[in-house]
């Protein structure tokens, strides 16, 4: 008996260091493995966001132009107007300019901003469930809400002084008389003649639009496709899952949405960017006539002289290239970085 005693005493003991081994090995891999699994959410979000917005640029660049163009000097009537004289008069690369500054800011941004939407769903979720009858709760149209807005205007102050000269360099062209040749050559400029605070001109009214903007995007979408896969309402879902080309519709519908409401916003933060600089009005309207004052005090003050110069059409000047390019943009990023996860193997779904 004694001696059964002690082969059971030391297979327990073995037992014992058996699986403190494996917990020991289990805790050394975890850091390594959520270290993997940020960098596969950061990349996907990246590539998300460089891909739609490539597919975009030329849209893009039509936006920001009829957004500040001075409107004693019309060159551009409308989109396709607009579109056709950039190409005659600079050619592909002219439709594409500004897109590599605009990726090097959309790509982080991008990443940063879904990444931080997936930690923030979870961190919102994890303190709604703290409150009494919510401990089996789930995400919430609200509650994405929430996520999306707080993903949103960390996105967007880590990466504003590239959004900033973005714009400057979007809006130059071939006649303009001051000219950036690049990304560092504009922020170093910046810098020189108007001191960092320029970098972060228009803040405010930017984040003041990421909040309705990009939480609506995410809110809209997550909650469409909920919906569509608990419901399947149109017959749309297979396997329980829905296809790329319905995913792709929730996004276009997600990022109408959103831009309709901040887009306001985003004009006012467009013509806060230009204040400042010297030849802005010159390169607005590209041949130096009719310059007009681009100076404002402050966010109110932009919109009141726009609308009272301008009429309050002038807050969606833009609207309808933005829009066709919204609508493949969002849809595209969300079903890139959807599929991009996927590939990459990380587990994390967004609606969780």
């Amino acid at each position: 008996m004694a001696s059964e005693d002690v082969k059971r005493s030391e297979s327990a003991a073995v037992s014992t260091i058996v699986n403190l081994a494996e917990e020991a090995r289990e805790g050394v891999k975890a850091p390594g493995y959520a270290v993997l699994s940020i960098c596969k959410s950061l990349f996907a979000g990246g590539v998300a966001g460089g891909v739609s917005r490539t597919a975009v640029a030329p849209l893009e660049r039509m936006k920001i132009l009829l957004q500040v163009q001075n409107p004693h000097n019309i060159k551009y009537s409308g989109t396709v107007q607009g579109l056709k004289y950039i190409w005659r008069t600079e050619g592909l690369r002219g439709l594409f300019k500004g897109n590599g500054t605009n990726c090097a800011r959309i790509v982080p941004n991008s990443a940063v901003k879904f990444f931080s939407y997936e930690q923030a769903s979870k961190g919102i979720l994890y303190l709604y469930r703290q409150q009494p009858g919510n401990e089996n709760a789930q995400l919430t149209p609200l509650l994405r809400l929430g996520a999306g807005a707080t993903a949103g205007i960390i996105a967007m102050s880590a990466t504003y002084p590239m959004d900033m000269v973005r714009g400057r360099l979007t809006v130059q062209t071939a006649n303009s008389p001051y000219q950036y040749r690049g990304i560092a050559h504009a922020l170093s400029t910046v810098l020189r003649e108007e001191g960092p605070r320029a970098l972060y001109r228009g803040w405010l009214p930017s984040v003041i639009g990421v909040v309705p903007y990009v939480g609506l995007n995410f809110a809209v979408y997550e909650s469409l496709k909920d919906w569509l896969v608990k419901d399947n309402p149109f017959g749309l879902v297979e396997n329980n899952e829905l296809t790329i080309i319905t995913r792709l519709s929730c996004g276009a519908i997600a990022g109408t949405v959103g831009q309709t409401i901040a887009y306001p916003l985003d004009v006012i933060r467009r013509r806060m960017q230009m204040v400042g600089w010297k030849s802005a009005s010159s390169v607005i309207t590209g041949e130096g006539r009719s310059k007009g004052a681009l100076e404002y005090s402050g966010m109110v003050d932009a919109f009141r002289k726009t609308v009272r110069h301008e009429g309050f059409g002038a807050l969606y000047k833009g609207l309808v290239p933005n829009s066709v390019k919204v609508v493949p943009s969002i849809a595209i990023a969300f079903v890139t970085y959807e599929m991009v996860k996927d590939v990459l193997g990380v587990e994390f779904k967004i609606s969780d």
